[in-house]
């Protein structure tokens, strides 16, 4: 049996009208129930389901070799459901989640009735993997080995996946006044979540997707509303150094100079150094902690660094020196050096750090149970719900002489009225920086920012869809407004994006190119997608840095010339496209280098 994508690039490239037949047929089961859940109205549930399919058929071409597309499908179900129910839906899901202020008997049918109007919007709210994984397992029927070949992963992983997963559903309807287990959860939907479409909706579909002339005036109204969200641009979540070293959590920048790696360490069984060593440095009145994980095996010694209030995990310490009793940690990537000297015990390391104009003293203690990052806030935790004024995503943008950064601001308030909130940059590669403080005494909000010596003071508006104030950082303010950002557009988002290059002049793609700082090799990914307006989108990813995805600010192509621009990091890369190559200069700060890469 052909694969779904298969069917999908033969419809997509040769029009074969057999080929989308046979994915109706596979999928509108699946299609027609999400929409039923959601509308609650069989006949608007046909509308729904025949737009699904009508934007499937427009959207084939940019469909990546890699979608799942049960999973796309679910998700294009749920727009579209929510765009043809507009103010109708929201008032209904006001009543509902009033009605559901109890907790179930732990009964699969009696937990379906409550689950089923919020299944959508649940699922909705997980990342990507989790959605597919539990599409597949428990919408579709696969086993587990099945699930994780359709991931691109094991089976234990797959396994891991759709457990994680589970349990975040289970959150998301603890949180709306539903009490269930796991296992009830997964009952309840294995039984329920996909039921048998009306008799000749798959022919009418299919037939409206290929004439393009029996579809309904409210369909082609669902369908144009669905497309208008699904066109919007992907937006990713980072924070870094800015230009300004406004705000220096330091990880992922693209670093134009010499960074040459070595370990040099001599053994020494009385005083052995691998092992977690944590410590405690203070910065214009912050406090940061810093762990470095030393390994040894094989002769050979690793070492990494994670700031904890910055949420840097796993920074690679390149230069390592140990001969007892002196020590040295060298974190190039962001030009962070710690020099000292172990005590007798081999307990401690007593030293000093600078970074850029800055140092100071550190003693590092060794340890078994050394800090670790605060674990990120999940998209189900800062949704937004009634009776929290500030629950939600929140985005702005700060700027900074000549340099602009896209923030989004995540809030989540917890059961005992106190809140969560981390901070990430679009612009410049790191994401969940965690708020060390946070006051609200409505209209006022104060959220401070430890890891970057930041802090944001604000008011909310009257209608509780922005707040207005500044950032403050190093004794400057900035002004700062966040506006509360609309979830589900911004899942969708992810959607409006094609990487499958059918030319070798096609700009789209993944292209893998180096650059020789110095004699020292830097690995650099620079993804290309074109999107359903003709435009691009393009993000970095410095291997050798992490490899966070950072994306660009602008992108212009004018065949076959390149211009993308990443001013969070002051990075610029010109090229031309020839011969399925792109070969040009990157520019940044004063340095200027040749880049060529290649798909």
């Amino acid at each position: 049996m052909p694969e779904d994508i298969t069917l999908l690039q033969e419809y997509a490239q040769n029009g074969s009208e057999a080929a989308f037949a046979e994915l109706v047929s596979r999928h509108i089961c699946l299609v027609y129930s999400s929409a039923l859940r959601q509308v609650g109205d069989a006949g608007l549930a046909e509308d729904v389901t025949q737009a699904v399919f009508i934007i499937l058929a427009r959207k084939a071409k940019s469909i990546g070799p890699q979608t799942i597309l049960a999973g796309w499908l679910c998700r294009a179900a749920r727009y579209s459901a929510a765009n043809a129910l507009k103010s109708q839906r929201r008032r209904q899901n006001r009543e509902q989640e009033a009605y559901m202020q109890s907790t179930l008997t732990e009964n699969p049918d009696v937990a379906w009735q409550q689950l089923a109007p919020m299944l959508d919007e649940a699922l909705g709210n997980l990342a990507g993997p989790e959605h597919n994984a539990v599409i597949l397992r428990y919408f579709e029927g696969k086993n587990l080995k099945d699930v994780g070949t359709a991931l691109g992963t094991s089976e234990d992983s797959a396994r891991m996946r759709v457990n994680r997963a589970v349990d975040k559903l289970r959150k998301f309807f603890t949180k709306r006044g539903i009490t269930l287990s796991a296992g009830i959860i997964i009952a309840a939907v294995s039984a329920n979540s996909v039921h048998a479409a009306p008799a000749g909706l798959a022919t009418s579909v299919t037939t409206a997707v290929i004439t393009g002339t029996t579809a309904t005036a409210s369909t082609l109204t669902i369908v144009k509303g669905a497309l208008k969200i699904m066109a919007w641009t992907k937006t990713k979540i980072a924070i870094v150094t800015a230009a300004a070293a406004l705000l220096a959590a330091g990880t992922a920048v693209v670093t134009v100079k010499a960074a040459h790696s070595h370990a040099v360490a001599r053994a020494d069984a009385a005083h052995p150094i691998p092992g977690a060593w944590e410590g405690v440095m203070q910065v214009r009145g912050e406090t940061l902690h810093l762990v470095y994980k030393i390994s040894h095996d094989n002769g050979r010694y690793q070492t990494t660094m994670d700031s904890i209030e910055q949420n840097a995990t796993n920074l690679p310490v390149a230069g390592f020196v140990y001969d007892y009793p002196r020590v040295r940690l060298e974190a190039r990537t962001i030009e962070f050096i710690f020099n000292g000297k172990m005590s007798a015990d081999a307990s401690e390391i007593f030293g000093s750090w600078r970074q850029g104009g800055l140092s100071g003293d550190m003693t590092l203690v060794k340890t078994n149970n050394p800090d670790t990052v605060a674990e990120a806030l999940d998209q189900t935790d800062y949704a937004p719900r009634g009776g929290s004024d500030l629950q939600g995503l929140w985005e702005g943008t700060l700027k900074v002489g000549n340099v602009t950064l896209r923030l989004n601001l995540k809030i989540a308030q917890q059961p005992d009225g106190t809140f969560r909130a981390a901070l990430d940059s679009v612009d410049q590669g790191v994401s969940d920086i965690p708020a060390s403080s946070f006051s609200y005494n409505k209209p006022s909000v104060t959220i401070g920012f430890s890891g970057t010596g930041g802090t944001f003071q604000g008011n909310l508006g009257n209608n509780n869809t922005k707040i207005t104030g500044k950032w403050t950082q190093n004794g400057q303010s900035y002004p700062l407004t966040f506006t509360q950002a609309n979830l589900a557009v911004e899942n969708l988002k992810t959607m409006d994006e094609n990487y499958v290059y059918t030319s070798p002049q096609d700009l789209q793609g993944h292209w893998k190119g180096a650059l020789n700082i110095q004699g020292t090799t830097l690995h650099l990914i620079i993804n290309i997608a074109e999107k359903s307006d003709d435009t691009f989108s393009s993000t970095l990813q410095s291997i050798d840095q992490g490899g966070v995805e950072i994306p660009a600010n602008d992108i212009t192509y004018d065949a076959p010339n390149v211009i993308i621009d990443w001013k969070g990091i002051g990075g610029t890369f010109k090229g031309t496209l020839s011969d399925g190559k792109l070969s040009g200069t990157w520019t940044q700060g004063r340095a200027a280098l040749l880049l060529k890469l290649e798909r």
